[in-house]
């Protein structure tokens, strides 16, 4: 799978699966890499995995899996975009859009209308840039004690090209992904 923006995109290749050591490889081995821990939540594992190797070296990933959730308390699915990673010595080289955009292209062929993240306030800029919408209600989501608020910033983007956010409270089904 490439990202068929740019000529000069990298190529983003399916993965059979996404480890610890792949994503040390991306990251280093720090305590939190992606700066959530202090949320203090239960994550649960993305199914679907794709990423980008330089050189025998992967430098970037993003991971999918559906998810189940109501909004308006009607009951739907996402797919949940988590583990985005990309190597701190080789940002601001598109390869978060090449990665996404690939990610994004197999989510739209799994059915549900919606694509979604969470992510730390100071990534929503750049997910903006990428086409990801703001959702400024507060989110539930499942934890192992019982649901709670999402304390991270909460965005959307279609998968087709007719989907809009419906209005009223959002709840994930499900722990985070």
């Amino acid at each position: 799978m490439t990202d068929h923006h740019s000529s000069a995109s990298p190529a983003v290749v399916r993965l059979a699966a996404y480890t610890k050591a792949d994503q040390d490889e991306i990251l280093g081995d720090g305590a939190d890499p992606f700066g959530v821990a202090d949320a203090g939540l239960t994550w649960l594992p993305k199914k679907q995995h794709f990423g980008i190797r330089q050189q025998d070296r992967l430098v970037a990933h993003a991971g999918l899996l559906r998810l189940p959730l109501s909004i308006g308390g009607a009951d739907t699915q996402a797919v949940g975009v988590g583990g985005v990673a990309v190597a701190p010595d080789l940002r601001g080289h598109g390869l978060a859009r090449a990665v996404l955009s690939a990610a994004l292209d197999h989510a739209r062929t799994l059915g549900p209308r919606h694509g979604l993240l969470f992510c730390r306030p100071p990534l929503v800029a750049l997910y903006r840039r990428l086409g990801w919408h703001l959702l400024e209600q507060p989110v539930h989501v499942e934890q192992p004690e019982g649901p709670v608020i999402m304390p991270l910033r909460t965005m959307w983007t279609p998968l087709h090209a007719d989907a809009t956010w419906p209005p009223g409270e959002v709840r994930l089904l499900s722990l985070p992904m």
